[in-house]
């Protein structure tokens, strides 16, 4: 049941932005940001937590995820330095995930020839 919940979840999270591209004219970098700060503002309310068990992968894979990721680095960091911890905790818990992004994207950029468009 686990893999469905997580199926249905993310496949609801991904049409809805895929809706919300199509019927607006926002960009997608924006629409981006706008999936981090929604999951980091539902980490701030506790709803996070119960979403990401029940959905599992669904809910911890879209950039919710990272949102939530984020937020929960940030008040560890803020428990832990103070008002410091609200600018180190938030690159802290997103430097594993930010790094191989950089490095798998370099590394398919050296195995995959890219073609221009025509």
């Amino acid at each position: 049941m686990d893999y469905i919940n997580a199926f249905w979840v993310g496949g609801l999270i991904c049409a809805l932005v895929q809706i919300l591209m199509e019927k607006t004219k926002m960009m997608p970098g924006r629409i981006m940001v706008l999936l981090v700060v929604l999951g980091a503002c539902i980490s701030v309310f506790g709803w996070y937590e119960p979403f990401q068990e029940f959905a599992g992968a669904g809910a911890s894979v879209p950039l919710l995820g990272f949102g939530n990721v984020l937020m929960k680095g940030v008040k560890e960091a803020v428990d832990e330095q103070g008002l410091l911890g609200l600018w180190a905790g938030g690159f802290k818990a997103g430097a594993v995930g930010t790094s191989a992004a950089l490095i798998f994207g370099y590394l398919a950029s050296l195995v995959f020839n890219p073609k221009s468009k025509d």
